[in-house]
């Protein structure tokens, strides 16, 4: 038997299970938030993905379904209150992955140059982009030399 590479593209695609777009941009505000509504999810999502207060609240529940979500009673009225259930990364990385296959071609480097373009970094962020650069570049040697 066999075995066949696989290739570069194959190895960095989303997996098939990863959250519809809808799903992953409310999962993705809930996590830039902290806690939050519905209503405030729908206004800060409003300019690009447009949705009804009751298309929130169903994504909302398809989210805790996942166990990626969970709610607790409002403090006033009738509204739940929404929090993650883990870490963003996952979710950044999803969404960073797309956009790289679908705007930037699969290339990194693009993306980040066009990222700093857009607007130029400060000289602290600047230091920790040199930070992570080492870091990466050190992680390389370390994969050389096994």
């Amino acid at each position: 038997m066999t075995m066949r590479r696989k290739s570069r593209s194959m190895l960095n695609r989303i997996p098939d299970d990863a959250l519809p777009e809808a799903e992953l941009e409310v999962l993705a505000c809930v996590h830039q938030q902290g806690e939050v509504d519905a209503a405030s999810i729908r206004e800060r999502l409003n300019s690009f993905r447009p949705m009804t207060h009751a298309s929130v609240v169903t994504l909302l529940r398809r989210l805790e379904d996942k166990s990626l979500v969970t709610k607790r009673k409002g403090e006033r009225g009738k509204a739940f209150i929404y929090s993650a259930t883990q870490e963003p990364g996952t979710t950044y990385r999803q969404v960073i992955g797309r956009l790289l296959e679908r705007v930037f071609g699969g290339s990194k480097l693009t993306l980040v140059s066009s990222l700093y373009e857009t607007k130029a970094p400060t000289e602290d962020e600047l230091a920790q982009l040199k930070e992570l650069v080492d870091h990466l570049h050190g992680k390389n040697r370390e994969g050389e030399k096994k």
